[in-house]
This record gives C-alpha cells, sequence and structure tokens, in this order.
C-alpha cells in the first residue's frame, strides 16, 4: 500500500490517523514466535513493531524523517490503548507498551475512526460586511449607494441603482467608515484569503468564523514595535518579569544583561526547565483550541512551503493579541536557542541542536503550542511537525503578511473615496482590480452575473416597500419607475395586480351622515291651481 499525501480540510488528524493504521497493518511482518514454551502464529515483537512504524513514519510525506524513535514508542501505547494491537493473551487499554521483546498481534480488524456526519454544503460565501447607509439628502446629486453581501470573486463589485430620471453622471458620496466598519472588512477578506490559500470550498468544518475576532486582526496588524512584536493594550495579560528575564538569558546566552549569571553548573538547565514549566501549566495553548483544526490544516501543506508560511501568516493574525506576543516570544527564543553554539546542553541526551530536528525543546513546549481539547491520538507527532516548520520560519510567519495589507488598506481607501457614477452603469468606474483571483467556468460567471445585477435590485424594491416614512403618492411613483425600468425583477415580487393590491388597501370612504334638519322644509299651504278647460 503506497502512503498518500493528506491534504488540508477537515478531519484531517483523523485521515491521518487511519491512514497510519492502514500502512502498518500492510507493512508490518508477521511470523511464528515462541513464548514460554508455546508457540504462536502471526505476531511481532514490540521492538520490531517500533522499528517498522519508525521507519513508516520517516518515509511518510505528512510526517517526514523528524519522527523520533520514542515519539513512535507513544504512538504504539495510543494503538494499544484504542484496540488496533493487542498483546499475544488478548489484552489491550492500556498505554503500557515498551520497547522490549513483547509479543503483539493485530486484532481481527483494527478500528478506523469514523468521521461526524454533517451536511454537506456547496461553496461557502464569504459575505462582504453589512452596515446601514445614511439616508440620501434631498440634493439630486447624491445617489444612495446600498452595501450588498458579494461572493468571493466579487468583493470589489458594488452596484449602484438609481431611480427616476437621472444626469448624464453624477459624484457619489460614500460616508466615512466607521472603526467597526474596518474591522468587519479586515475579516472578511482575511478568512476569504485563508479560504483560498488552502484550496476548501468552505472553511465551515475547520473554523467557527464566529468565533473569529475582527479586533484582533486589526490589533495585531496595527500595535506593534519596531520588531513586530504585538503592543498589548491590556498590561495585566503581559508576561512575567522574572519569565521575560529568563527567556532573554537563554535567548542571548552568554551576554545576558537582565540577569547575573551564577557560577553554577546546570544554571542554563534550571532557567530552561523554570521557562518548560510556567508555559507547560497554561490551561489553552497558544493556538487555542479554536483553531487547532485549522492550523492541522495548514499543515497538509508543508509541501509548498511558500503557500504554507502564507497560512500560517493569516491564521496566526486570527489569535488573540496576548497569544501572538507569547507565540513570538516564545518560537524566537527556540530559533536563537537551537542555533547558539555557545549554549551548553539542556539535556544530557539531545544537544541544543542535532541532525533530528525534533529536539527536547521541541517536545517540551510543542503541548502548550498546539493541542486539541479532545484527546487526540497523533497530537504530539502533527504539534512536533509544526513547531519545527514554526522555528525554520518564525520570522516571516509571525510578520504581518504585506501584500493583504496593502490590499485591504486600498480597498478601504477606495470605499471612503469620491466616485464618479454614470447613468445605467452596473458597477464603480473607479474600482480597483481585485488583488486576488482565479479563472471560473462560464456557466459560474452566467451565474454569478444573473445573481449579481438582480440580488441588489430586488434589494432595492423591498427597501421601497418597506419604507414607512416615503408617502403613498411618492411610493406609487417609484414602483411604477422601477417596473418601467426593471420588470422582470418586480414581476418576481408582484407576481399578480392582487399581491401588489395588498401592499395599498383601499380605504372604504364613509358618507357623512344625512341630517333630518335639511330635508325638512317649512310648512307651506295647499295651493289650489286653475285648471283651465279647452
Amino acid at each position: 500500500m503506497e502512503p498518500r499525501l493528506v491534504g488540508p480540510g477537515p478531519y484531517r488528524a483523523t485521515r491521518l490517523w487511519n491512514e497510519i493504521i492502514e500502512l502498518f497493518r500492510a507493512g508490518m511482518p508477521l511470523r511464528k514466535h515462541r513464548c514460554r514454551f508455546k508457540s504462536y502464529e502471526r505476531c511481532f515483537k514490540a521492538s520490531e513493531a517500533v522499528e517498522c512504524l519508525h521507519e513508516l513514519l520517516g518515509s511518510n510525506q505528512n510526517f517526514g524523517p523528524e519522527v523520533t524513535r520514542d515519539q513512535t514508542v507513544k504512538l504504539l501505547k495510543k494503538f494499544l490503548k484504542n484496540h488496533v494491537i493487542e498483546d499475544i493473551k488478548g489484552r489491550w487499554g492500556k498505554e503500557d507498551f515498551e520497547d522490549d521483546g513483547h509479543l503483539y498481534r493485530f486484532p481481527p480488524s483494527s478500528p478506523l475512526k469514523s468521521y461526524p456526519k454533517k451536511p454537506s454544503c456547496g461553496k461557502e460565501v464569504i459575505k462582504f460586511p453589512d452596515w446601514n447607509e445614511p439616508k440620501a439628502g434631498p440634493s439630486q446629486e447624491h445617489i444612495p449607494v446600498k452595501s450588498v453581501a458579494m461572493n468571493s470573486e466579487m468583493w470589489y463589485k458594488r452596484h449602484s441603482i438609481a431611480i427616476g430620471e437621472v444626469p448624464a453622471c453624477k459624484l457619489v458620496f460614500h460616508r466615512e467608515l466607521t472603526q467597526a466598519n474596518i474591522e468587519e472588512i479586515w475579516k472578511s477578506i482575511t478568512l476569504s484569503r485563508l479560504q483560498k490559500v488552502l484550496g476548501l470550498d468552505s472553511l465551515d468544518e475547520v473554523l467557527d468564523t464566529k468565533l473569529v475576532n475582527s479586533k484582533h486582526i486589526v490589533q495585531n496588524v496595527y500595535n506593534v514595535n519596531k520588531q513586530g512584536i504585538v503592543i498589548l493594550e491590556d498590561k495585566s495579560k503581559e508576561l512575567p518579569h522574572w519569565i521575560l528575564s529568563a527567556m532573554k538569558c537563554l535567548a542571548n546566552w552568554p551576554s545576558c544583561s537582565d540577569v547575573k549569571q551564577p557560577t553554577y553548573s546546570g544554571f542554563e538547565r534550571d532557567v530552561f526547565k523554570t521557562i518548560v514549566d510556567y508555559f507547560g501549566q497554561m490551561k489553552e495553548p497558544l493556538l487555542t483550541f479554536h483553531f487547532f483544526d485549522i492550523f492541522v490544516s495548514v499543515l497538509g501543506l508543508l509541501q509548498k512551503p511558500r503557500k504554507a508560511v502564507e497560512a500560517l501568516q493569516i491564521s496566526c493574525l486570527l489569535l488573540p493579541p496576548e497569544n501572538r506576543k507569547r507565540l513570538q516570544l516564545l518560537v524566537r527564543m527556540m530559533a536563537r536557542i537551537s542555533l547558539n553554539q555557545d549554549l551548553p546542553r539542556l539535556s544530557e541526551s539531545v544537544r541544543t541542536r542535532t541532525l533530528v530536528r525534533i529536539s527536547k525543546m521541541v517536545q517540551a513546549f510543542s503541548r502548550c503550542i498546539l493541542c486539541s481539547k479532545d484527546e487526540i491520538d497523533l497530537d504530539e507527532l502533527l504539534a512536533a511537525k509544526l513547531v519545527s516548520f514554526l522555528m525554520d520560519n518564525y520570522q516571516e510567519i509571525l510578520s504581518v503578511p504585506s501584500a493583504l495589507k496593502s490590499s485591504i488598506e486600498d480597498h478601504v481607501v477606495h470605499l471612503q473615496r469620491v466616485q464618479i457614477k454614470y447613468a445605467g452603469a452596473d458597477s464603480d468606474t473607479t474600482l480597483p482590480p481585485p488583488s486576488f483571483c482565479h479563472q471560473i467556468t462560464t456557466g459560474e460567471f452566467e451565474y454569478q452575473r444573473a445573481t449579481g445585477s438582480q440580488e441588489p435590485l430586488a434589494a432595492l424594491l423591498e427597501e421601497i416597500v418597506m419604507n414607512k416614512e416615503m408617502s403613498v403618492k411618492d411610493k406609487k411613483k417609484k414602483l411604477k419607475q422601477f417596473q418601467k425600468s426593471y420588470p422582470e425583477v418586480y414581476r418576481v415580487r408582484f407576481p399578480s395586480p392582487e399581491t401588489e393590491a395588498m401592499l395599498f388597501p383601499e380605504k372604504t370612504k364613509q358618507k357623512a351622515p344625512i341630517l333630518m334638519w335639511a330635508l325638512k322644509k317649512p310648512f307651506q299651504p295647499f295651493h289650489r291651481t286653475r285648471s283651465f278647460r279647452m
């Protein structure tokens, strides 16, 4: 069985788990063994399982040669606990697997994890932020522009519709955007770009977009110092001074200005252990539980380093500012330690940086950087792989993506700019070209053209209908002009004369009561008329 590259997408950890089980069952040699004067068919020694699985993981492009033998033993413990393997007496359920000569075997069928069943959904449309536009003034020189939700291919396409007779062209004055509007724009375009980089049709199954705080994105972009480190507004969330001093001591070894270096042997190990213990006691990892699936999906792009770096850049912008700052300081310290040849070894068995990049330092900090709220059997392997990639590319990953920043800033400036609007045009003439685009089919283009032009018109028609401040006379006039200009859209809203009549119910006029005294005339005596006979 050939290993497959498990790319980004939902349930990547579960897919990797099933992939490794299938490869291990297909590649593990089974033969006859003797134990205590008894022979057992189709089984294997624990040490043989470690050798086989370690080789499989090292040659698998989803994991790579960074996997250590110790991590392989821990994964086999998970296998024994989850009944992927059992001992020769059929016992399983505990993590008491050791790298020794004990005999194990496969059960008749190793359990593969099932995927949660969710209703299938089409391509997600990340909506453009919707805010209420100010009312149009009395001057005819201002055309009201309604913000419309658009899909990712039509970010920069906005429709302005004028009802009634208009001059050849007019100036369109956009109102000034509030800080909340700008934050929503940052969130929408950032998530749209992340979805495109990951190559997913939807972010729904890897990220709950409702949990993404738009304020965090803006703060992570603009509240930074010269080195790109986040400046926190709430100083109570800063790292304690003694931890910062300890991190600076190891990062800048042997020239440490904050701490007066003791002379006793093993000082560096004690400082390192202090830092490990502090980050290890955190209740939630730095990348948070909510964003676990999105970062695991990014690991599927490591075969394309440039895309993986961009995806991590964007994903790290979603973090709370205090988490992003701690991640920046911690990973920078780890990277400097790994390259510092003057720093003594921090472990008896592993030096600061070896040919196998997963060192004791990476293993010590991996779980405080990435782990799942629920127990995931491949947590440690996935976290170690991500941390190793972060260390190698931390300067670029933990910086603000300049292309995304420039694109959003240009878009915000465009929304606030005075524009020229021509009669009959269905888009803004000063609209800049989109920064990110991809080719679509003819059918998708026709669908977007139809929906993109009719949806704003339908929204405008509904606004006229629901406007309670407009007089009945003006409303009838506007509707008549709309029906004349856009009969198809009008017909969808009012398919029959009855539906249109319901909008303007006729008021029954009550006749004034007839006054009885008005009918009574003064008494007149009877006058006999003279008759003439012929």
